[in-house]
């Protein structure tokens, strides 16, 4: 049986999709995170814990497990520990993206310089530290503008601003954000970059895909609807097929290819973030994962509706992964987004919305008496909506839909 190490952070959404996809397919896994389980001494064999926040030592960790228990290959599920998978893999002696093609998809800064000198299109950008002058920053920047941490994810930290007065406030908006301990230790030696990048208008996309040898196989791309204009960036419905034209889409998928291919990403799962406008597609983001939360939910491949973390276990383990298309139906999820600060009390109307024609699920992920962060402070939501229907705009509907029927009370 092959043994597949997944890295799981203790805040992931994605455990029970790899277990599943790893009981489908036979698959002996090994649960790594940074916090140590009361039952590792246990189950030795399958439960471990490493050091994310320093990649050197979580793959010593890793290698000294596997003298004992060999890994077949290695997985990160989110953001957090997609640059770790590398320095683990590299010594485990299996294949990998680069370390330097991972560093570069975590760190914002360094993806829009290795774009920006490959011709890829990317917004005009100014890199900067918490210690530089604000005021200087204001001055030498354009309007309107979008500040974001180079290290964090789910639009965390992420904020727009219009004026030099709303720069500065955004600034020391997220110079608190940075200071926090938890995210501090995240961040590294990057924990007080921050980058500064002209805004794009336009409308957003999503692009789900695996790398094989450098090549792109593109499985889905997803129209975000919801304008995301600022002055934060709080992402909510995803819908797939695209409803752009076709030509538009084929050039989104030379974007991404051309992104992939500049940063040295070779293997796993991409997930890209695009915008759309007259000029074309802007590469927003690249990241050496999959689609964060509880998305995966809304892709199936195949006529046995193989799930996105399947596929992602197949091709880490060299099994042939072909050319798989999406169902042919529409698909939507929706990331219930927190309206305002506050302790969540109740939540009302779940069965209603799960009733809503096209609603395949409402899953609340929040637990009563949870303190709520929105964003930029915050990056977690209540809860996901997932659809299915014969249109996307039928998927979409219905995930509006069964959203106006939840009432979340918070104190």
């Amino acid at each position: 049986m092959p043994r597949v190490l997944l890295l799981l952070p203790t805040t992931t959404y994605r455990t029970k999709a790899y277990l599943d996809a790893a009981l489908k397919l036979g698959v002996e896994v090994v649960a790594a995170s940074e916090i140590s389980s009361s039952l590792e001494n246990r189950n030795p064999e399958n439960l471990l814990t490493l050091d994310f926040f320093h990649p050197e030592k979580a793959a010593a960790q890793a290698a000294e497990y596997a003298r004992r228990f060999p890994i077949d290959a290695v997985i990160p599920v989110d953001e957090d520990t997609a640059v770790v998978s590398g320095f683990i893999a590299q010594a485990l002696g299996l294949q990998h993206n680069s370390i330097a093609s991972v560093q570069r998809a975590k760190n914002k800064h360094l993806m829009r310089e290795t774009l920006r000198q490959a011709g890829v299109r990317v917004p005009r950008f100014w890199p900067f530290t918490l210690d530089d002058d604000v005021a200087e920053m204001a001055r030498r920047i354009e309007y309107p503008c979008v500040l974001k941490p180079v290290f964090l994810s789910t639009s965390r930290g992420v904020m727009r601003a219009d004026n030099h007065t709303e720069l500065v406030q955004a600034f020391h908006r997220l110079e608190n954000i940075l200071r926090l301990p938890h995210i501090a230790k995240k961040g590294g030696a990057a924990q007080r970059e921050i980058l500064i990048e002209a805004f794009i208008p336009g409308f957003e996309v999503a692009v789900e895909g695996l790398l094989t040898e450098g090549t792109l196989n593109p499985l889905a791309i997803f129209d975000k609807p919801d304008p995301l204009d600022g002055p934060f960036f709080e992402e909510t419905i995803y819908v797939t097929p695209s409803r752009l034209s076709a030509t538009v889409q084929q050039e989104i998928i030379a974007m991404v290819q051309a992104a992939t291919r500049a940063m040295g990403l070779t293997k796993g799962a991409i997930h890209a973030e695009l915008r759309i406008n007259d000029a074309g597609a802007w590469v927003i983001e690249v990241a050496a994962r999959a689609i964060g939360g509880l998305c995966s939910r809304a892709l199936r491949f195949g006529d046995e509706k193989i799930s996105l973390e399947e596929l992602i276990l197949r091709q880490a383990l060299g099994q042939e992964v072909l050319p798989c298309n999406r169902e042919t139906l529409a698909a939507g999820a929706m990331m219930i987004p927190i309206p305002r600060a506050g302790i969540l009390r109740e939540v009302r109307g779940v069965e209603e919305a799960r009733q809503v024609a096209a609603v395949e699920d409402v899953l609340i992920t929040a637990h009563l008496t949870q303190e709520l962060l929105p964003p930029p402070e915050g990056a977690s939501y209540l809860g996901f909506i997932f659809s299915r229907a014969a249109t996307p705009q039928l998927a979409e509907a219905a995930l509006r839909e069964a959203h106006r029927k939840i009432e979340f009370v918070i104190e």
